[in-house]
């Protein structure tokens, strides 16, 4: 009976990472170009030690890789709003100054004439460097990432100057994990190393954003689920108890 309990209670460990991913997939259904994981799975390892061979516990694999499955369209006009369309994905200046990718699209120009994400990432240029906007001036975007100013003060028309080039790479052929802050990196490479682009064309689509790609749907489902099972583990704890003092007992009733 110890084995049977120590296996519920061994699952019900290693089910957190799976309740921790379910968890923030929940928290983030309205975040502009969130993308989930993929599910977490349980595999049986032999547990070293004293005791018989067949001894073995579930334990949680979970290496977080990205779903870069494509999220809702909301068209919204704006000029600095983008849609990463396929799988394609956006460079951007990590907090610790490193290169990392994302799907947010909804760019601002800060203080600073920095041009930079929702969440405050600075955007990168194909020369992995920080795009700055001049004050005053009007930013376009074109599908293949170019970034084009103009004075909107002057009269007539005036030419468009491209002043940058977006950093877009296609991640069709590149597994992709999630780092600490939540960006994306490679998974076959080191933290904040750039990576090859696929064979798809990495390219935006301008004035729209994506949102999250969790349905809400499948994800209380899973926490229903996972409710379940976890008050099954109990009870097989709890089952593992009662049998445990019934025979302590009838030992005490044969002495």
């Amino acid at each position: 009976m110890d084995r049977l309990a120590f296996n519920a209670s061994a699952a019900i460990t290693e089910m957190r990472l799976a309740r921790q991913a379910l968890a923030n997939e929940m928290a983030n259904m309205t975040t502009t170009g969130f993308k989930r994981s993929y599910d977490v799975s349980l595999k049986a390892f032999r547990a070293e030690g004293e005791g018989f061979d067949s001894n073995y516990q579930p334990q949680a694999v979970h290496m977080d890789f990205i779903k870069l499955a494509p999220g809702p369209l909301m068209a919204t006009g704006r000029d600095l709003d983008i849609l990463m369309n396929d799988q394609t994905v956006l460079g951007v200046q990590a907090p610790n100054g490193e290169l990392a990718f994302t799907r947010r699209g909804d760019l601002q120009v800060n203080v600073n004439g920095v041009l930079q994400t929702g969440n405050g990432h600075p955007v990168l240029g194909d020369n992995q460097s920080p795009i700055a906007v001049p004050p005053g001036f009007k930013v376009m975007i074109t599908q293949e990432g170019g970034i084009f100013i103009h004075d909107p003060n002057l009269p007539g028309v005036q030419p468009q100057t491209q002043i940058g080039q977006l950093l877009l790479r296609d991640a069709s052929k590149t597994p992709l994990t999630r780092r600490e802050d939540g960006l994306f990196k490679a998974h076959d490479k080191p933290t904040g190393a750039d990576f090859a682009s696929g064979p798809i064309r990495a390219s935006v689509t301008t004035q729209a954003l994506e949102g999250s790609n969790v349905s809400p749907t499948e994800a209380m489902v899973k926490l229903i689920e996972q409710s379940r099972m976890f008050e099954q583990q109990v009870r097989m704890v709890k089952a593992s108890q009662e049998n445990d003092q019934s025979g302590s007992s009838m030992l005490k009733l044969a002495n």
